[in-house]
């Protein structure tokens, strides 16, 4: 686990699934993200990763927390095509947003978002929060409780956000206006 605290740069996104309109970070503003980067013949992924972006999705209500995956491929290009997903979102009954991360710059193997990220490989669920600021950041298996320890810090402070009107202005300085703790939140 990473604990992280910066601005969470757009998603370059070539394709969407599961949805009926492109989705970004300002149309999301307001609600925790838990953005799952995946690859469909990463073991990983298909083990745990997506299906506890599954679990997250049925756990916390949809106006809390946006669950989306970023199938980012860097391996077996030939292999994982967006018709290749579409069935793999099909028979996996993956049903939250999916978007296609745009390949790596001058034929590079990170595609741009995964590289934007700092990402190490897949599967990497990263936490951003109501204000859009990556604020935590897991490669590989990370246990539900501690993710949903972390998800619902989050919903906490979002709350506090939208109490304080604090959702306008500079993210990180968003972020670190509101803290929440076991004694309560403060700004």
């Amino acid at each position: 686990m990473s604990k992280v605290n910066r601005p969470a740069p757009a998603w370059q996104i070539d394709q969407w699934f599961n949805t009926p309109a492109a989705l970004n970070l300002e149309s999301l503003r307001g609600k925790v993200i838990a953005l799952e980067s995946f690859q469909m013949l990463c073991p990983g992924c298909v083990s745990h990763g997506l299906p506890q972006a599954t679990r997250i999705r049925a756990t916390f209500a949809a106006d809390d927390v946006a669950v989306v995956g970023l199938h980012t491929v860097f391996e077996h290009h030939a292999a994982m095509t967006p018709t290749s997903l579409q069935a793999f979102l099909h028979e996996y009954r993956i049903q939250f947003p999916v978007g296609v991360d745009r390949a790596g710059i001058d034929g590079a193997p990170t595609p741009r978002t995964m590289s934007a990220y700092f990402m190490q490989g897949t599967p990497t669920l990263t936490l951003i929060d109501a204000a859009g600021v990556i604020r935590y950041q897991h490669f590989g298996q990370v246990s539900d409780m501690l993710l949903g320890a972390q998800i619902a810090e989050l919903i906490r402070e979002a709350d506090t956000l939208r109490k304080s009107s604090l959702l306008e202005g500079d993210p990180v300085q968003r972020s670190q206006a509101a803290h929440c703790d076991e004694q309560g939140c403060t700004i």
